[in-house]
């Protein structure tokens, strides 16, 4: 079973755009890095895999959205440019 909120679920049509910037932007790398570390915590804690208070898992819910509004701002800045 695919793990939900990837980057390739959340932006389908720019995720090899994505794969792309990564590739030259060390910034932006550590920011979808990061996207995906704790997009794969909350799947282990949603999963049972790993125990977390819902204070937790809220908060990095709340990381999460603010690293994916990041990543789409981003994205649309350079595809802008592009």
């Amino acid at each position: 079973m695919p793990i939900p909120h990837e980057l390739a679920v959340e932006f389908p049509q720019a995720f090899e755009f994505i794969q792309a910037i990564e590739q030259d932007d060390h910034s932006f790398c550590g920011v979808t890095g990061a996207y995906q570390q704790i997009n794969r915590r909350i799947y282990r804690i949603e999963s049972l895999i790993e125990p977390a208070s819902n204070e937790v898992l809220d908060e990095l819910k709340r990381r999460r959205e603010l690293l994916r509004q990041e990543i789409a701002t981003f994205v649309a800045t350079k595809s802008a440019v592009a």
